[in-house]
């Protein structure tokens, strides 16, 4: 028996996905909306990407824990991240998923500045973990666990006049450059520069936690590319695997290397940069910046605002290239819109934390047709909705 997160699974028996489409074990094609919650952003059954797993399986998979061997298929994976990102973020900690880049970052934090205040925001989601939930926001999700991480305190988020509270005991900052379980919600210019300001003043390191909102899921690669501004911590994860688990830690070398000592061993990991996923994360790197100039990811985002934000019953829409939130009214009719589009062949997913909100993400590489067929199953439900 397997064990279910929720008493209400959506309970597809997928058979089999390829590009933009789950076909369930009744032959029934559903165009996907959602790409596994922003992780499958290249598409299902990548060519590129299944050869590099069967090949590299021809080779080796686990061989030893994170760290003690050279292995060419972590080494690639490094070299291609970090070619994507800004000179300062040169060295990659892969792990198991975007939670335990969130452990680690946090951990790294502590220990590089020798302080344990931590800042995160309302709004926040980084996970499920203890330490990931204890920066997240949602006290509904929390309350069940507590004791959680001491030392987090929460300030309102998009405030300026919030982040005099981040002074010289604070350790990290961290922050989803987008929020995503909130809603998708976009901060100001304005704010993301005074906060890399104040945290570089008071010598706190600023941790983006973009494992939703990267990998050109706002139109570029890293969404604080937009602001101006480079974090001193990068967590990733989701589409970073290329539909494989994996989670990143992405830094400077002089910051990475804090935990190699007092003590030793400071964050360990069994199957973090495991070279079968890491042949497929590098894969999938290669297939995006071959891709990156013409997966027109904010003409895209653009045609399903277009499309989608004046309708009558859409009373809120949020969006950065292909992350988008939208609400209606209700919540009876988010999961009214959700079950009867799902009945038309389209996918679509709620927000843990807005529950009259729902969510569009769908793979980079989704044709301009496919998102005009998509938006019409929504609009031909919406107008159904009582």
């Amino acid at each position: 028996m397997i064990a279910n997160t929720t008493t209400h699974p959506i309970g597809l028996k997928i058979k089999k996905a390829t590009g933009c489409y789950l076909v369930d074990d009744s032959g029934k094609e559903y165009l996907d909306f959602i790409a596994g919650v922003s992780v499958n952003n290249l598409g299902h059954s990548v060519p590129e990407i299944n050869d590099a797993v069967i090949e590299q399986l021809g080779l080796h998979a686990h061989v030893m824990v994170y760290g003690e061997y050279e292995q060419n298929a972590v080494n690639e994976f490094s070299k291609n991240l970090t070619s994507l990102l800004p000179h300062s973020l040169n060295t990659v900690y892969p792990l198991n998923s975007g939670t335990e880049a969130i452990e680690a970052a946090l951990k790294i934090a502590k220990r590089y500045t020798g302080r344990s205040k931590i800042i995160s925001f309302t709004g926040a989601y980084h996970g499920n973990t203890h330490g990931s939930m204890s920066v997240s926001s949602n006290e509904d999700k929390k309350s069940a666990f507590r004791p959680l991480l001491p030392g987090i305190e929460f300030l309102k988020w998009n405030s300026i006049e919030e982040l005099d509270k981040i002074d010289k005991e604070t350790s990290c900052v961290i922050l989803e450059t987008i929020q995503g379980d909130a809603g998708v919600r976009i901060p100001s210019n304005e704010f993301m520069n005074a906060l890399r300001d104040r945290c570089s003043a008071v010598s706190a390191l600023l941790i983006l936690d973009e494992i939703q909102c990267g990998y050109g899921r706002s139109g570029q690669f890293s969404a604080f590319s937009q602001f101006g501004i480079i974090p001193d911590i990068l967590c990733l994860g989701k589409a970073l695997g290329a539909g494989f688990p994996i989670g990143a830690v992405v830094s400077s070398k002089s910051i990475l290397d804090c935990i190699q000592y007092k003590p030793s061993l400071g964050h360990i990991t069994t199957f973090g940069g495991n070279p079968v996923i890491c042949a497929a994360a590098n894969a999938g790197l290669v297939k995006y910046k071959s891709l990156e100039n013409s997966l027109e990811v904010e003409e895209k985002g653009l045609l399903v605002q277009n499309l989608l934000s004046k309708h009558p019953k859409v009373t809120a829409f949020r969006r950065s290239g292909l992350m988008i939130g939208i609400n209606l009214e209700t919540a009876d009719q988010v999961s009214s819109l959700i079950l009867k589009c799902r009945e038309k062949g389209l996918l679509l997913f709620w927000f843990l934390s807005v529950p009259n909100g729902f969510r569009i993400s769908p793979p980079l590489v989704i044709s301009k047709t496919e998102i005009r067929r998509g938006c019409s199953v929504i609009i031909e439900t919406l107008n159904e909705l009582v």
